[in-house]
C-alpha cells in the first residue's frame, strides 16, 4: 500500500517531487507509526464490513479501527465479535485485494485472546488492538495480553492506547497519570505503534463539545491536554511515540457564527472557487485549521469517523518542497558541526542543531506522505482526489 496509491500514476508524477514509499503491514514500526495517516473507525457490527473495507482502501484508507467499543451498544458485543470473525474469513477469501492496516478496538484484555482464537488463520490480516481508556493500572493487562496473542498466533501484533480519562484531564492528577502511562507503554515499547487521543471522552468529563467552526485548541482545558500528553510522551529524544490527532466530528454545517477558516487566495492561484465551498459547506474549513494545528503541536495522523476526512488528513500531512528543501540541507552530512545557513527559498533561518529533529521528522513523513512539486499546495491534492 501506499498513500495516494489511488491516484493514476501520472496524477501522482504531477503532482509530486518525491513519491510516497510503498509499505506493508511487516514494515518497520517507524515507518508504519508515521504512515497510519487518517484511521478511519467503524462499527464492528457492520453487516458488510468486508465490502467497506475493500471500498475504503480503494479510496486511500490506509489504517481502519474495527470498533466493539462505545461505537456499539453493550448488548451488541457479542453479534460484533461474531461479526468481526465472519468478515475476516469473507477477506480472507478475496485473492490480491489490498487491505489497509486493521485493527480492532476491544473493551477488555479477555477479548483479545479469545479474538486471535477465533479468528484462526485469518488472524494475519489484523496489525493489532486499540486500548480504550489506557492507564498504567487498566492498560498493563491490554499490553499483557497482546503479547501473549503475538506468541500465541506467531503474528506481529500492534497495540494502540487511547488516551481518554478524567484522570488525565484533571490538573491534580495529571501529571501521575501520564507517568503511569509512560512506565506502561516504554515496557512494551516495541509493541505500541502509536497513542491515540480521546477527546471527545476529555470533554464528557466538563459538559463540553467543540462547535464546527471551533478547534480543539480553541478550548483550552483540552488544549492543555494536548501539550503535557506531547510534552511527556512525544518527546523527539527518543523516548516519545507517535501521537495521533483527535477526532473531528462533522460533516455538514447548517449554520455557522464566524467567518471560513479558508483564506480564498489559495482557492484563487488553484482555481478552485467551488472546492472551497464544498469544503465550508461541509464543515471541512474547521478539520483542515485543526489538522495544522494539530502538527503545529506535535500530533501525526488523525482519527476520522467519516471517509470524506481520510483525503484532507493526507493532503495536508504531504510534505512541501519547501520544507522538503530545508530539512535536506540541514541534514546535510558536513552540517554535523552545527552553524546557521539561509533556505534555499531564502525566507528563513534554518539553524542546524536546533532544528534537526524537526528535519527528521519531516523526511519521514516526506517518505510515507511524499513531497509535492515545487507549484503544488494542498488545494491542488485536495481537488485531485475530490471528484469534480
Amino acid at each position: 500500500m501506499r498513500h495516494f496509491g489511488h491516484f493514476a500514476p501520472e496524477v501522482r508524477q504531477r503532482l509530486f517531487h518525491q513519491e510516497p514509499c510503498e509499505f506493508t503491514a511487516d514494515s518497520p514500526a517507524r515507518l508504519l507509526s508515521a504512515a497510519l495517516g487518517a484511521t478511519l473507525y467503524s462499527p464492528a457490527t457492520r453487516p458488510r464490513l468486508a465490502d467497506d473495507i475493500v471500498k475504503q482502501a480503494a479510496q486511500g484508507v490506509v489504517s481502519m479501527v474495527l470498533c466493539l467499543e462505545d461505537s456499539i451498544g453493550d448488548e451488541d458485543v457479542p453479534e460484533g465479535e461474531e461479526n468481526l470473525v465472519r468478515q475476516f474469513a469473507d477477506l480472507d477469501s478475496r485473492a490480491c485485494v489490498d487491505l489497509p492496516l486493521l485493527f480492532i478496538r476491544v473493551r477488555t484484555p479477555d477479548q483479545i485472546s479469545d479474538l486471535v482464537r477465533r479468528l484462526g488463520a485469518t488472524v494475519r490480516l489484523l496489525s493489532g488492538f486499540v486500548f480504550p481508556k489506557f492507564t498504567e493500572e487498566r492498560g498493563i493487562p491490554f499490553l499483557e495480553a497482546l503479547a501473549a496473542a503475538e506468541t500465541e498466533s506467531g503474528c506481529r501484533l500492534f497495540g494502540m492506547p487511547v488516551l481518554e480519562t478524567p484522570e488525565l484531564m484533571y490538573r491534580e492528577s495529571r501529571v501521575e497519570a501520564l507517568e503511569g502511562i509512560a512506565r506502561a507503554v516504554d515496557k512494551y515499547r516495541d509493541r505500541v505503534l502509536a497513542l491515540r487521543l480521546g477527546v471527545t471522552d476529555f470533554c464528557s468529563s466538563y459538559g463540553l463539545r467543540r462547535a464546527p467552526d471551533m478547534t480543539a485548541y480553541d478550548v483550552q482545558i483540552i488544549a492543555s491536554v494536548i501539550a503535557d500528553v506531547v510534552n511527556m510522551l512525544g518527546r523527539a529524544d527518543g523516548t516519545g511515540f507517535t501521537v495521533t490527532g483527535p477526532v473531528w466530528e462533522y460533516f455538514r454545517v447548517p449554520e455557522r457564527m464566524f467567518k471560513p477558516m479558508l483564506r480564498h487566495s489559495p482557492f484563487l492561484e488553484g482555481q478552485a472557487v467551488e472546492l472551497r465551498e464544498r469544503l465550508i459547506e461541509h464543515a471541512m474549513d474547521g478539520l483542515l485549521r485543526e489538522i495544522s494545528l494539530d502538527q503545529a503541536n506535535g500530533l501525526l495522523g488523525k482519527t476520522c469517523i467519516h471517509p470524506s476526512h481520510v483525503l484532507p488528513v493526507h493532503a495536508l500531512s504531504v510534505v512541501s518542497h519547501e520544507e522538503f528543501s530545508d530539512a535536506q540541507d540541514i541534514l546535510r552530512p558536513e552540517r554535523g558541526g552545527g552553524g546557521v545557513l539561509r533556505s534555499a527559498y531564502t525566507n528563513k533561518m534554518n539553524e542546524v542543531k536546533p532544528h534537526r529533529a524537526w528535519a527528521e521528522r519531516t523526511m519521514l513523513r516526506a517518505e510515507v506522505f511524499g513531497v509535492a512539486n515545487e507549484d503544488v499546495g494542498f488545494v491542488e491534492l485536495l481537488a485531485a482526489g475530490i471528484p469534480g
